[in-house]
């Protein structure tokens, strides 16, 4: 008899603690799920690496997952039954805010910065970006100290929706990530810029992946919008609660996307990214030549032609360096480490090559690296070694880089080319 009264308190909180732990495993819930577990996995590894390397946009992105796999959690526990009328999770989640735009668009646009600026580092006006979403977790702080400890009943909330998708929040984080995403957008056009003057790795410096996330992300934040300005019409009205959950699982997918590039972003040399928009300048405002053998400190900086003699002797100075120092086989070479080995300033190079070469930075280099790569054809080099091989020998840092450059130079596939000319 006193082993039953035992055993029966058991099973109640046995059976209490199953309630707890119940969650309906369904199509719209479990994909959710999995990709919430891996966006948080993703943030975790982000975190580590972060702190482990002093990596200012290691630690961003970490939190921008964060705060992205939290974004998915009302869809996610919505449809695994969490919200139903007396389940003990409704309060749970009607009290704690899961849903932070006003953090995920700064540290978006921060982020943006931070992987084009290996130095970046947080000024005290940066700072001020991130108190809104702090004023809206010191609210939220508010309200259950206010319902649950001073009154002791709904008094903040009502009681019958979450917070976190009231009118008047969902529009502000909605407007508050439109603005975020332009700046970034803004930013990266302005990177992209800079790299087709400085880099002679362009197709690696480019972050192509983060272009797409960037115009991904700006597609699925219009779709919400749109769905909120289509509910002021009588017809829209009354939109399919499984409807909006498509919107969210794009969502999840496209900021899967993003931690997937983010994590491999390492193989790019993020050591020679320093960009600034103000950096643009300088190439907007070429320096004066006013002789071969000037250095930087002599430059000064007008809108001015080049006289065709001191450009012929600049060409011929850097023509001269590039072949007998072979820079161009350094696969991480920048305008302005040649320009430093010139003893010139970045502008006034820049203005050069584009002016008596005919052509931008990158594919000044890469003519060199092409014409290296003939030459060793002609000797028999692919004979020892792969194309591959030869090709970064020759300061190519990838085979979609080599063969756009070969086949942009000589009109030919490198097959194509050995099969005419071999």
């Amino acid at each position: 008899m006193i082993k039953l009264k035992l055993q029966v308190p058991l099973l109640n909180r046995v059976c209490y603690f199953q309630s707890l732990m119940q969650f309906s495993f369904n199509s719209y819930s479990s994909l959710l799920l999995i990709f919430f577990v891996h966006i948080m996995v993703y943030a975790f590894m982000l975190w580590r690496r972060g702190y482990k390397q002093d990596s200012i946009s290691d630690k961003l992105l970490g939190w921008f997952l964060f705060f992205a796999a939290l974004y998915v959690v009302p869809w996610m526990t919505g449809f695994a039954g969490w919200y139903g009328e007396g389940t003990v999770y409704r309060e749970i989640l009607f009290y704690t805010p899961f849903v932070h735009g006003l953090f995920m668009g700064p540290l978006l646009y921060f982020y943006v910065r931070s992987i084009t600026n290996f130095h970046f580092r947080f000024s005290k006006k940066d700072l001020l970006h991130f108190v809104p979403g702090i004023a809206y977790l010191f609210w939220s702080l508010i309200v259950v100290v206010t319902d649950k400890l001073i009154v002791k009943k709904y008094y903040l909330m009502n009681g019958y929706s979450d917070p976190d998708f009231d009118v008047w929040y969902q529009w502000l984080q909605n407007i508050s990530i439109l603005f975020y995403l332009a700046l970034s957008i803004r930013f990266y056009r302005q990177y992209k810029q800079y790299v087709m003057y400085e880099f002679s790795f362009v197709d690696v410096a480019n972050l192509n992946w983060l272009r797409n996330f960037l115009i991904a992300f700006a597609i699925i934040t219009i779709l919400p919008l749109l769905e909120e300005l289509l509910s002021f019409f009588p017809f829209f009205q009354h939109l399919d609660y499984k409807g909006s959950w498509y919107s969210f699982f794009v969502f999840a997918v496209v900021v899967y996307y993003v931690a997937i590039n983010g994590f491999n972003a390492v193989v790019v040399p993020l050591r020679k990214l320093l960009f600034e928009p103000e950096l643009l300048l300088q190439y907007k405002s070429p320096a004066l030549l006013t002789a071969a053998t000037a250095t930087e400190a002599e430059f000064e900086i007008v809108e001015s032609k080049i006289n065709n003699i001191e450009l012929d002797n600049w060409k011929e100075k850097i023509s001269t360096l590039m072949q007998s120092q072979h820079l161009y086989e350094n696969a991480e070479l920048t305008l302005s480490q040649l320009a430093k080995q010139l003893s010139t300033n970045p502008s006034l190079l820049s203005k050069i090559i584009n002016t008596g070469f005919g052509m931008n930075f990158n594919d000044f280099v890469n003519e060199y690296r092409i014409n290296a790569m003939l030459e060793k054809l002609k000797q028999g080099e692919q004979k020892n070694q792969t194309l591959l091989g030869i090709a970064f020998n020759c300061g190519f840092n990838s085979k979609a880089t080599f063969n756009r450059a070969f086949k942009k130079q000589t009109g030919l596939s490198p097959k194509e080319w050995m099969e005419k000319n071999l």
